[in-house]
């Protein structure tokens, strides 16, 4: 059975639970499913939305809200913190070294083909190094909980991790409908975040900046799936929301039209992919560059977080030597571990996914969303078998982990609490120092059983709480 992290071994109610089950005593599964309807009539009335396309019918979807909190208690979160810091740091010495000396190749730690074959290098970041040495101002890292004390790293996302508008509308959301819950101060808030994403922005302004840095953020448009996010985060840091027509280069600096006239930019925080930055560098038919940034960026102009090329960072093939890179780059021993993960690029760990994908998670290394993978167990044996095919005509392009026994949390069924599989995506933030809001966003799998959360594919969200000491 998975750890149900309500309750202790013998059944008993775990003691950082025992408000929330106060509180459905209190109100009754009834009471709590009425308020459930009240908040997602708020989500769906201030539009928070994503966007699913491909499926038919109106893409625009309301993310399934959980009514009942995830707990960790302020020892678990110091572990925690601790462990993404250090992870946080790690990758970004990753990103310095591999666009310039290449070292941890040639300690022979990593082979050079897994960095410098990969689509998601870009040559034209080689020997250039970003404010600060940051290249991922905002790491995502997806975590899940096998045990009472045991949390393993699943993936980390170094380009754009998307989800921060639901941690932070989650908690608006609980703390408007069970004011009670707060009113102790027992939860630790996450309500700064916005403050502290600006803050660590301004700390990588470019040496071209004079004064009080301008930071922007760049979004690809309205019909952009997160556009709600990008809109919701600009808003809340106080800056402005612009399009790639919203600004344009001239005497090697970056400008925003304005009402006012031009007015020079900083630091673009920018949700648009690498290929379409620069048509001039990258994708000569992108409508969404903005022509000779990129020139800027790499003579101190403007800073883009994240760096072009950090996405090198995030391929599931990277990702199984993120624990040497934390014992290479900073002399210390990971203090969360990875899952157990088999490379097909290896003919001995291929032969051996071939002959047990029945009982394996299988993913393909540049896949994202919880699409383009099989989950073994509970697969056909015609998905199987369809599945080895593609493995073994392009083995490299594939990883597989074990079945994992994901630890379940209180979920609000129709008449009862329910057991749900989850995982956990913090937020840190990189710039001169490295802050770390006490929360981060839970995803749930809403389906019995099922282990994929993604929102893409039905999973939901829920708000998570941190207790103080």
């Amino acid at each position: 059975m998975p750890f149900h992290e309500m309750f202790e071994p013998d059944g008993s109610i775990r003691p950082c639970y025992a408000e929330v089950q106060n509180w459905v005593e209190r109100t009754g599964i009834a009471g709590l499913n009425r308020r459930l309807d009240e908040a997602e009539a708020i989500f769906r009335r201030i539009g928070i939305t994503f966007a699913v396309y491909g499926e038919g019918g109106d893409p625009e979807r309301l993310i399934p809200f959980d009514l009942l909190p995830r707990i960790f208690t302020a020892q678990e979160w110091r572990v925690l913190d601790r462990g993404i810091r250090q992870r946080a740091r790690a990758l970004n010495a990753f990103l310095h070294d591999v666009y310039h000396r290449g070292e941890i190749v040639k300690a022979g730690i990593m082979p050079a083909e897994i960095i410098y074959q990969n689509s998601a290098y870009l040559a034209e970041m080689a020997n250039f190094t970003p404010p600060g040495k940051v290249y991922s101002h905002i790491v995502g890292i997806d975590i899940v909980r096998t045990g009472p004390s045991r949390f393993e790293v699943l993936e980390d996302n170094c380009r754009t991790p998307s989800g921060v508008s639901y941690m932070l509308e989650n908690r608006e959301i609980m703390t408007r409908m069970f004011p009670e819950l707060f009113a102790q101060g027992l939860v630790a808030p996450v309500d700064d975040y916005p403050a502290e994403l600006l803050k660590s922005l301004k700390e990588v302004a470019p040496p071209a900046c004079q004064g009080d840095p301008v930071v922007v953020l760049l979004t690809p448009g309205s019909l952009n799936s997160a556009y709600y996010e990008h809109s919701f985060l600009a808003d809340l840091m106080g800056i402005e929301l612009v399009e790639p027509a919203d600004l344009f280069v001239d005497e090697d600096r970056v400008w925003m039209k304005t009402t006012l006239g031009p007015r020079q930019v900083d630091v673009i925080y920018r949700r648009i992919d690498d290929e379409y930055i620069d048509p001039l560098v990258f994708r000569p038919d992108s409508l969404l560059g903005i022509p000779g940034i990129f020139n800027v960026y790499r003579n101190g102009g403007v800073t883009l977080a994240s760096a072009p090329g950090a996405g090198i960072a995030d391929d599931k093939a990277v990702y199984i030597y993120v624990p040497e890179m934390i014992r290479f780059y900073l002399g210390e021993q990971p203090i969360l571990d990875n899952i157990q993960t088999w490379q097909c690029g290896k003919p001995d760990e291929c032969a051996y996914v071939l002959e047990h994908l029945n009982e394996l998670v299988a993913k393909e290394v540049h896949g994202s969303g919880g699409y383009g993978m099989l989950i073994g167990p509970k697969s056909t044996a015609a998905e199987i078998a369809a599945y080895a095919d593609r493995i073994r005509a392009n083995p490299g392009e594939f990883i597989a982990q074990p079945t994992l026994d994901l630890s379940t949390v209180p979920t609000l069924g129709p008449a009862s609490v329910v057991g749900r599989h989850a995982d956990f995506r913090p937020y840190c933030l990189v710039g001169k120092q490295i802050r770390l809001v006490p929360g981060g966003l839970t995803r749930v799998a809403l389906t019995e059983g099922s282990l994929v959360v993604n929102s893409s594919q039905g999973g939901g969200v829920k708000d998570t709480w941190v207790l103080q000491d």
